[in-house]
Order: structure tokens, then C-alpha cells, then sequence
């Protein structure tokens, strides 16, 4: 059993924002998930959660994952708060230290660290940075051995020269944890327990202080500041869009996409700039998705054409459709194939049957729709009574005239026509002509208004 001790406690006061640091995202995707998510990478892991301000929010966001929760009322230090987890964590085995800004860490990474634990070694995770202002440095003897962490604020001219940073993150056998966190002190500039203290407690027990880099440094950078959010979001969006050029999709601009989520995409997908992806979307073979879509939690069938400025939220789009220019297609909505919903069509909660068109201006909610069946511009389905919703029902082959409004709850059946201009509130027969126009009137006596002069 590995425990895995993640700091979140802090207030974050330089993000200014109402939630928790650590709620704020990254990629559609809180700080800490991202943390806990590379965690779950490792066997026999147990989440043990450090919080603090605002904890209730932290433990109702994250009310879904298998969390042990530890409180730590005053925050005072790394040291502190690891102290607060000692009570949970198993008396043998490992600990694995840390943080919930630091969203990045990847599971091969900690999987690294923790295999040069053992009973006469720590292992900690450093970095070189060309500025390494505000870290931690390592420390090492002449033999090149890691001796000591010093903080930058406690740190001597000499060792601000550094390069090599401390990144907090860190393996511990739990014995060694419950015999050098008592032992912490606060006669530092913070007045905080370092965590950091405990490696030269080590070292002069004579503990290894065993070391490993991540592979890049962008997977052991914290998030303190909203600009060091949005460098860090850039990041990782560009390598979401990295996979996905190495996978085959063709991205017209690859730095000017947003994956919030998970976008799988099948052979022959091409999307254009300023797309948007949050939830889970697959997109199939030689789907195109054109400029300035954002598409959420949708699955996407073969050459399917998604055209620019389009919204689609929780739904399902199959083979061979069109959809948009200005399209909004809401939850809960499903096209056959073939299907065609045009220019700023809004459609919610139905079903259009194969081959059928909405092709402009029109609302379609709480309808079923038949196959090969038009629906003129500018028609609506009236499917609210200002209490409940209800249902249209169109058979195949129907045509609806533009301007036409369907008060639900009506059916359509098959073959019928709708002529422009019409409400309909009764049910049509199947291959009946429907319309409710009044007669047209000429008045030959009629003058137009003229402006009058002033």
C-alpha cells in the first residue's frame, strides 16, 4: 500500500479566487483531479487529501473520488500538514508527498520515485531551472550527494546560485516520517515547519537522499498566480494538440484548440482554429469540424461536417450529417444519418430521422421527426405550456412550410404537408394538406402613408 499524501490546504489569496486554489482548472479539469488522476496510476495507492480553507467545498467537489479527507485547521507549514496525515497512513510502507497546484506530475514520474525508496533511502524529485527565484535549493556535498534543502528566503548568496530546486514532491518510508516530523522546527523566517527539514535529519542519521527528474519542468510547476495558470493551461493544451497531430488529425492551427476533456478521434479528422472540446467527444473517420465550434460530451459519426460557429452539448450526431453554420444543438438531441440542420437552427431533446432537413431559423424541441421529412425556415415546435413540456411527433416524408409553428401535443403523420404561415394545434392525417391561413385581401383604395413635412 502506497500512501499518497496530497497538500491542499492553502488559501491561495494571489489567484483571487472565490474557490479553493486547487479547484481551479486546467484543462476543464480541477488542479488537485489532475494530481489525484496520476495518482490512481499507482498500485495500492491510498488518497490522502490535506485541507483547510474553505474545505467544505473541496470535499463536496470531490465527493465522487475515494478520498480520505484530513483536516488541518492552521496552516503552518508543508511540515505541519503532513504531520495532520500521520494518524491515517499505515505504519509501514510508503508515503508519497504532493501538491495540489502542481496539476502536471505525471504517474511515470511518481512511479520513478517511489521505486528508489527503500530502508536506507528517501527519494526526492528535483529540477534545473534556468531561474529558480523563489524555490527551494538542493544541496550537495562535494561526492555530489543531495545533504540539505534550503529555502530561497533562508538561503546564502552562495546557494541562491543554484540551479537544481527542490520540488516538494518527495517518497518516504512511513517510519521514517513518524520518527522526523516531531522533531520539526520553526525557527526559519516564515516561522513554518519545513518539510524540507527532514532531508538534513535524514542525511544525518545516514539516509541516502536518492534523486530523479521529471522529464520535462512544466510537470513540477505550481499555479500561485492566474498567469502562471493561463502558462501553464497553454502547455498542456499544446500537448493535446501534439497527440493528436502524432495521432493523425489534422489540426489547421494546433495552437489555437482547447481540449477540456477527452477528444478521441478516429482516422481522416480534420479541425479547423478556435475549437473548443469539453467532456468526452469522439469524432469519426473524415469528420470535419470547422472554425469556432464548441462541441461537449458528444460522440460524432463518420464524415460528419460540423460548420464554423456551431454548439453541441450531450449529443449524438451519426453518419454522413451536416450541421450549421450558427447551429445549436442542445442535449438530448440525436440525427440520423444523412441528417441536415441548417443555419441557425437551435434543436433540443429530439430526434431527426434519416435524411430529413431543418435547414434554417427554426426551433426544434421535444420532437420526433421521420425520415426524409423538411422543415421549413422559421418553423417552431411549441412544446412549452409554461408548466410542462411536450411532445411533436412528424412523420416520414412530411413537408412544413416556413413560418409555421406546431402546438404541442400534435402529430404529423407520413406524407403530409404544412402549408407556410400555418399554427397547427390537431393532429394531421397521414398525406393531408394542412394550413390555417386567412384570406388574402386587396383594398384598391389604399394609399400609402406619406412623410409629412415638417
Amino acid at each position: 500500500m502506497i500512501d499518497v499524501i496530497v497538500l491542499a490546504a492553502g488559501k491561495g489569496t494571489r489567484m483571487k479566487s472565490s474557490l479553493p486554489k486547487v479547484l481551479n482548472t486546467i484543462g476543464g479539469k480541477s488542479m488537485v483531479e489532475h494530481v489525484i488522476d496520476s495518482a490512481s496510476f499507482i498500485n495500492n495507492a491510498r488518497v490522502h487529501l490535506v485541507v483547510g480553507h474553505q474545505a467544505d467545498k473541496l470535499k463536496e467537489a470531490l465527493s465522487h473520488r475515494e478520498i480520505n479527507f484530513v483536516e488541518q485547521a492552521q496552516q503552518l507549514g508543508t511540515g505541519h500538514a503532513v504531520q495532520m496525515a500521520l494518524p491515517d497512513i499505515q505504519p509501514w510502507g510508503v508515503s508519497l508527498i504532493l501538491y495540489g497546484d502542481v496539476p502536471l506530475i505525471s504517474a511515470s514520474t511518481l512511479q520513478q520515485l517511489i521505486k528508489l525508496v527503500d530502508e536506507t533511502s528517501l527519494a526526492l524529485l528535483t529540477v534545473h531551472m534556468e531561474d529558480p527565484t523563489g524555490y527551494g535549493r538542493i544541496v550537495r556535498d562535494r561526492d555530489d550527494n543531495a545533504i540539505a534543502i534550503v529555502e530561497h528566503k533562508d538561503a546564502d548568496a552562495g546557494q541562491l546560485a543554484i540551479h537544481e530546486i527542490n520540488t516538494g514532491i518527495m517518497a518516504v518510508n512511513n517510519e521514517d516520517l513518524v520518527k522526523y516530523l516531531p522533531k520539526l522546527e520553526n525557527n526559519n523566517r516564515q516561522g513554518e515547519y519545513y518539510l524540507t527539514d527532514l532531508i538534513a535529519m535524514a542525511v544525518a542519521d545516514g539516509k541516502n537522499i536518492r534523486t530523479v527528474e521529471p522529464d520535462s519542468p512544466e510537470e513540477v510547476l505550481g499555479v500561485n498566480t492566474r498567469l502562471q495558470q493561463a502558462e501553464l493551461e497553454r502547455y498542456y493544451q499544446y500537448n493535446q494538440a501534439q497527440k493528436l497531430l502524432e495521432s493523425g488529425t489534422h489540426l489547421l492551427d494546433p495552437n489555437r484548440i482547447d481540449v477540456r476533456g477527452e477528444l478521441v478521434c478516429d482516422d481522416g479528422v480534420s479541425i479547423d482554429a478556435n475549437c473548443i472540446f469539453e467532456g468526452k467527444v469522439t469524432l469519426g473517420e473524415n469528420t470535419v469540424i470547422e472554425s469556432n465550434c464548441v462541441i461537449k460530451n458528444a460522440v460524432i459519426g463518420k464524415g460528419v461536417v460540423i460548420k464554423a460557429f456551431s454548439h453541441l452539448e450531450d449529443v449524438v450526431i451519426n453518419d454522413g450529417c451536416d450541421v450549421g453554420p450558427y447551429a445549436r444543438l442542445r442535449p438530448g438531441t440525436e440525427l440520423a444519418n444523412g441528417a441536415k440542420i441548417g443555419n441557425f437552427v437551435e434543436v433540443k431533446k429530439s430526434k431527426i430521422g434519416i435524411g430529413s432537413k431543418v435547414n434554417h431559423l427554426s426551433y426544434i424541441g421535444d420532437a420526433e421527426i421521420g425520415e426524409g421529412t423538411n422543415i421549413g425556415a422559421g418553423t417552431i415546435t411549441c412544446n412549452y405550456d409554461g408548466v410542462n413540456k411536450h411532445l411533436t411527433k412528424i412523420g416520414d416524408d412530411v413537408f412544413v412550410g416556413s413560418n409555421t409553428a406546431l402546438v404541442a401535443p400534435v402529430e404529423i403523420e407520413s406524407g403530409s404537408t404544412i402549408g407556410a404561415g400555418s399554427t397547427i394545434t390537431k393532429s394531421v392525417p397521414k398525406d393531408q394538406l394542412a394550413l390555417t391561413r386567412p384570406e388574402q385581401v386587396h383594398k384598391s383604395s389604399w394609399v400609402r402613408p406619406t412623410k409629412k413635412k415638417s
